[in-house]
């Protein structure tokens, strides 16, 4: 439901239209309903008619004041600026469901840094960047002639983005890199799919898409098809659709001898008309896709590349120490990105202390710099996690102090204080009372803190160090104390009594035996990849598992050890699957990737269970990778599906099932 502002139909017309449409459908058939607005209207009365009803609302704003007032004011010259914030926050607060995300239109005369800054502090969960709308014949705003100001524009926010850890999705960008590699991109401004819309205006008509509108007068027309008299089939018909339905042959003679024509496709098709010779032109912002498009397409391939036999091994349950090192690569990348990200909001002594040790000692600092609940830290610093989950500011001054403590550097630092404590991340707390900061002194590789006229040392009865779970070729940090391991859909135990923690030791142990008899590859995998075990307080039976705590597993307490062993195997196979992602789109359907995520953690922990129930697992197993539809997933996707059924049905063979 777009506009024009949709909203001046007002809550009850809106709730009309999506009941119609959605008693219009036949019973199984998903309707996805969107209404996109420039947020000045929207209210808790819409909000409410969008929840019931499941309406995603994306909002248009351009930036921060200065860019949005640039054209969008009230016909007074008012300001709509604080209007459209107070909706977005509405959205943010109550209806974070419904928050679809964000639609920026440039203009090449605001700050690009400043628009995405202020972009990113509304959290939305995706933006899109739009060029102006313009032809040859109406050519777009630019400061001298043939210059590529548009894609600096959108290469200074690229860039930004990537040093950022690309904290959000940015459809133009995500669009480049999809059609790289051979994906649909998702939007018809950019690409060689055929398009697939078709607008069915207020009285009833069809129309090609909407853009077009700036082409000439009655560009969008379908010669007076309507709804009561047509179908969509026919609509879709129209030789106007058919023209931008024609892929690379549809192209002219200069685009389609571009290098880049796959992932531009000409780009919008709009924005090649010229009078005379219509729509058989490159795009009138040519010039900056050519820069654009090589620029991000550089940067994707800067990433870490997973080898093609590394993914295929882990998708067969054989991946050893050498494919866990090779998805170790792009985490510790992005757990740098992101602390780079979070100390730039920081800033200060702490920032410089922490860079020049790091130059300096990077095999000590490293570790620290990557630990799975500092990453975690950043996570939320930046705004990666939902917002409600402890973070305390200044931490990074910790991460310095313990950095100072393993680079045998001398150091002086102040770092917070909470609740009574002073964190230092993979060596422990000091208890030091009350107080909102303490200074940490760093000497010879030891320690001391002074808070409140005390001074501790890592002698004094109120330090507790981060424990350390040990057992045959295996070492393990045990982490009930860093304020950032609740990260996990359940809660992380607080600090363990002496007793509590030697039944785990003990536990440990037997479960380490057990999973090198069972499964010997992957606990060859584990001894590679996992660094922190973290107690939980949810049910036995589940381990916990973050995105941003890479190389940590949650596990529950009192089990015994072969259940802590298939916890211990599924919760590290599952950080791996994860870890994945974040470098394949295994599927647009973020709960279809979330589901093969599981089905993969169950059929690695399958081979623990007794023959019979193995068996029954696996055929379980098999009915639900059976069960999806060819199209749920990406071709990377399917390649990884194949290889967990084959997996599955050679285990099956062994069982002689």
């Amino acid at each position: 439901m777009h506009g024009g502002e949709p909203l001046l139909a007002g809550p009850a017309r809106l709730e009309r239209v999506a009941r119609e449409l959605e008693q219009a459908l036949d019973p199984g058939v998903k309707l996805d309903l969107r209404v996109h607005t420039n947020g000045v209207m929207l209210s808790d009365a819409f909000c409410r008619v969008f929840d019931a009803a499941n309406i995603k609302v994306g909002v248009s704003i351009d930036g921060d004041r200065a860019a949005n007032d640039r054209h969008r004011r009230y016909a007074n010259g008012r300001s709509s600026y604080d209007r459209v914030i107070s909706a977005i926050e509405l959205l943010r607060g109550k209806y974070p469901h419904l928050y679809a995300g964000l639609l920026c239109t440039i203009d090449i005369r605001n700050d690009p840094i400043k628009v995405y800054e202020a972009l990113l502090e509304l959290e939305p969960p995706r933006v899109d960047f739009l060029l102006p709308h313009a032809t040859w014949d109406s050519p777009p705003m630019r400061p001298h002639h043939g210059d590529t100001a548009y894609a600096d524009w959108l290469i200074a926010i690229h860039d930004r983005w990537v040093a950022d850890g690309r904290p959000l999705s940015i459809r133009l960008f995500d669009s480049i890199t999809w059609n790289a590699r051979g994906q649909s991109g998702g939007t018809e401004a950019l690409g060689l799919a055929p398009s697939d819309l078709i607008v069915i205006e207020t009285d009833g008509s069809y129309e090609q898409v909407d853009s077009l509108k700036v082409a000439y007068d009655g560009a969008p027309a379908m010669g007076g098809l309507h709804v009561d008299s047509h179908s969509l089939d026919e609509a879709m018909g129209h030789p106007g659709v058919a023209a931008r339905r024609g892929g690379v042959s549809a192209l002219c003679a200069d685009c389609r001898a571009c290098p880049i024509v796959a992932s531009c496709g000409g780009g919008l098709y709009t924005h090649r008309h010229r009078t005379g010779t219509g729509f058989a032109n490159p795009s009138v912002y040519c010039s900056d896709l050519r820069k654009l498009i090589p620029h991000v397409e550089a940067a994707t391939r800067r990433r870490h590349v997973f080898p093609v036999a590394a993914f295929d091994l882990l998708a067969r349950l054989n991946a050893g120490p050498g494919e866990v090192e090779a998805l170790r690569g792009p985490q510790q990348s992005i757990a740098r990105s992101m602390l780079a990200a979070a100390g730039r909001h920081e800033g200060g002594v702490a920032l410089d202390l922490l860079a020049r040790l790091n130059h300096a000692h990077r095999a000590v600092t490293d570790p620290v710099l990557e630990y799975p609940y500092v990453r975690s830290w950043a996570a939320r610093m930046t705004g990666r996690v939902p917002a409600g989950q402890t973070v305390i500011s200044g931490h990074l001054a910790a991460v310095a102090a313990v950095s100072a403590v393993l680079a045998v550097a001398d150091a002086a630092v102040t770092v917070p204080v909470t609740d009574g404590y002073v964190y230092l991340p993979t060596l422990g707390r000091m208890r030091v009372g009350d107080g909102t900061s303490a200074v940490i002194k760093t000497t010879g590789g030891v320690f001391t803190i002074e808070s409140g006229g005390r001074r501790f040392d890592q002698n004094d009865v109120n330090w507790e160090p981060v424990r350390t779970l040990r057992a045959p070729g295996i070492t393990l940090l045990f982490d009930d104390i860093d304020p950032h391991r609740g990260c996990y859909s359940v809660p992380a135990r607080e600090r363990l009594t002496p007793s509590d923690w030697e039944i785990w030791q003990k536990t440990f142990e037997a479960a380490w035996s057990l999973l090198q008899e069972k499964d010997p590859g992957q606990a060859a995998a584990i001894r590679a990849g996992l660094r922190v075990i973290t107690p939980i307080a949810g049910e036995p039976g589940r381990f916990g598992v973050a995105r941003h705590a890479y190389g940590a597993v949650a596990l529950p307490e009192c089990v015994d050890p072969e259940t802590l062993a298939r916890l211990l195997a599924g919760g590290f196979a599952s950080g791996q699957f994860a870890a994945l992602r974040d470098m394949i789109d295994f599927s647009r359907n973020a709960r279809a990737a979330d589901e093969l995520q599981d089905c993969y953690a169950r059929l690695v922990t399958a081979s623990f269970l007794e023959p019979g129930a193995e068996g029954a697992e696996l055929l379980s197993l098999l009915q639900i990778m059976e069960g999806w539809a060819e199209d749920t997933f990406s071709g990377v996707g399917r390649r990884f599906l194949e290889g967990m059924k084959s997996a599955a049905l050679t285990r099956l063979a062994v069982l002689d099932i």
